[in-house]
């Protein structure tokens, strides 16, 4: 009998270790989770979203509709909450809350501004008229053109200001196209991990390249490169594009 009372202790002791440990290393993942997106328990955070190009006011395309779906899923994950404004009506600063922006700039005023004052080694042509160089980037001197459905480039960017003190970040999801803004987070939700293990709580801008949408939607994404230093250096005040990419 003292053999039996003694099993069923020692394995009531380890399944409650266990259970510690599992609570604890969860526990741990979230609080990393947490601080890289700068969203503490209760939190709110916003979610600035271009408007559809007709329809009624708060009409929002397709993809960006599952993008946003994307990042609330990210969000509720951190026990956090969001407020969905579009881009026209986001009027506020730096540091306050965790802002995720989706949409490129010919669309979303809020992403114009973010580029222009964040990243100023970007720029992206945001021309109505037909042309090879519609929608294209410029990252210092390298020009990324789009293919639409088989070759198109986006932008994943996690940057701070000195008025947040690294705590309440900015994502910009910015997409040549409405599916690689989708293609976008989903490559954040998927990567979120190696992501905070490689950069923590710092500044990062990637280049990322969704291959052939046109077959695959959003799912087959590459990384381009880490452009965060280019993107970062403002462009002189006339840049002639070294090389010119596009799908082989």
């Amino acid at each position: 009998m003292r053999n039996i009372v003694l099993g069923v202790v020692a394995a009531g002791i380890s399944a409650a270790l266990g259970w510690l440990a599992r609570t604890y290393l969860w526990k741990r993942k979230l609080r990393r989770k947490q601080a890289f997106f700068g969203l503490p328990d209760n939190s709110e955070s916003l979610l600035v979203v271009n408007r559809g190009a007709s329809g009624p006011d708060l009409a929002v395309m397709r993809y960006d509709v599952f993008a946003l779906l994307e990042l609330a899923a990210l969000i509720k994950d951190c026990n956090a909450h969001a407020q969905v404004l579009p881009h026209d009506a986001a009027r506020q600063g730096f540091g306050e809350r965790t802002e995720f922006c989706v949409g490129g700039p010919a669309s979303n005023r809020r992403m114009a501004a973010h580029l222009s004052s964040l990243l100023p080694g970007v720029r992206v042509n945001v021309d109505a008229d037909p042309s090879p160089d519609r929608g294209a980037f410029q990252i210092g001197t390298e020009r990324y053109r789009v293919e639409v459905g088989k070759s198109e480039y986006a932008l994943l960017a996690r940057l701070t200001v000195d008025q947040s003190n690294g705590t309440r970040p900015v994502f910009l999801f910015c997409g040549q196209t409405a599916i690689t803004n989708q293609a976008t987070t989903r490559y954040l939700a998927r990567n979120q991990e190696r992501l905070t293990r490689k950069y923590g709580d710092s500044t990062f801008v990637l280049l990322l390249k969704v291959v052939n949408s046109g077959a695959y939607g959003p799912d087959v994404v590459e990384l381009v490169a880490d452009v965060t230093r280019e993107a970062k250096t403002p462009l002189p005040a006339v840049t002639a594009p070294r090389n010119s990419h596009r799908a082989s």
